[in-house]
């Protein structure tokens, strides 16, 4: 929609407990009203008529704060009324720069919302399905269950062997181990009955599983950052949205950095597709080939690590459009018979 045609923007900055919300009318640039709501039902029910008290269309921005600003962005988009846009939090900094800001406050973060409402381009906020927020929620539990187990394993380990502990001690850090290894047991069988229950999920499943690398675990954990994007988005929008995309650093010809990953994206999925890119570069001879092409041209290993975590997810995009197993092949453009020839000269 054409910005002529909305006269009403605002910024909300999301807390724990209250939102700061920036408000202005019309295509002034006069200072934007501010007002503060609790972070809860009723408070989200009066935001909503302040939000429309004028009568017409309102564009909303807000940040992405995971569960602080989920229930909120949820509850605006119900309004036929409200537009809503939810940016990276990296991004909002940026543009608060570039607008002066130095300070950062709620007030001053709602102002510059309302601001980046106004004048940047639009792009409207698609909330995923109730069934992929509950995919991705089960399956984050389970992550954070798994660094736990780890903390939790190496120190019954080092307890273990240690003799000045009491056995008790040993014994309860044993149990609780166990404990947590029922707890994620439960959520992994949840979550693949949650995606047997949804047919697309579950195509989208079995597929991943055809994959060299990918097991149920990794899996899961991949399938619920991706369930949440919308349709529409290509292959590299993808590898954007994991924060695996390269960031350039160069300027004239005395200035040129080492390239580096945005790191702007879901920190989960670039977790997730980490050890499965492992796993592939050893046991897939077309990535195996591609990674060690990628050291021989002077990269280092965590690049080329990298680079295979990108090949994995143009992978799944391209077995999600087509509906076709995982193949190599397609993935990597290498001869497999030239590089064994050069392998052995």
């Amino acid at each position: 929609m054409p910005v002529a045609e909305v006269d009403t923007f605002a910024g909300i900055d999301v807390s724990a407990h209250e939102l700061s919300v920036a408000l202005r009318r019309g295509q002034g640039h006069d200072k934007p009203a501010m007002a503060k709501f609790p972070n809860h039902p009723p408070g989200h029910k009066a935001l909503v008529a302040y939000l429309l008290r004028g009568g017409g269309r309102v564009r909303v921005c807000l940040e992405a704060s995971g569960n602080y600003s989920l229930d909120l962005a949820l509850t605006l988009q119900a309004h036929r009324q409200v537009e809503i846009s939810v940016i990276n939090p990296r991004r909002a900094r940026r543009f608060a720069e570039s607008l002066g800001e130095r300070s950062k406050t709620d007030p001053v973060d709602a102002r510059v919302l309302c601001e980046y409402a106004a004048r940047m381009p639009w792009v409207r906020w698609q909330p995923p399905s109730p069934v992929a927020l509950h995919l991705r929620a089960l399956t984050r539990a389970i992550a954070d269950l798994g660094v736990i187990h780890t903390q939790q394993n190496n120190r019954a380990y080092a307890a273990a062997a240690s003799q000045a502990l009491p056995v008790l001690v040993v014994k309860e850090m044993q149990r609780h181990k166990k404990y947590l290894e029922q707890r994620m047991t439960r959520l992994r069988r949840e979550a693949v009955r949650l995606i047997a229950c949804d047919p697309e999920l579950d195509r989208r499943f079995r597929l991943m599983l055809t994959t060299i690398g990918i097991a149920e675990t990794s899996a899961l954990q991949i399938l619920g950052e991706l369930a949440v994007l919308p349709d529409m988005l290509d292959a590299r929008q993808w590898v954007a949205f994991s924060g695996l995309d390269p960031r350039l650093f160069k300027s004239g010809k005395s200035v040129e950095k080492r390239p580096r990953i945005s790191r702007s994206g879901s920190r989960h999925l670039r977790r997730a597709l980490y050890m499965p890119a492992l796993v592939a570069l050893r046991r897939d001879p077309y990535l195996r080939v591609f990674y060690q092409n990628l050291l021989a041209r002077g990269k280092a290993r965590l690049q080329a690590v990298v680079a295979v975590m990108r090949k994995l997810l143009h992978a799944l995009f391209g077995m999600f459009r087509s509906n076709q197993p995982y193949d190599g092949s397609k993935l990597c453009a290498v001869d497999l018979a030239v590089h064994a020839i050069a392998a052995g000269a």
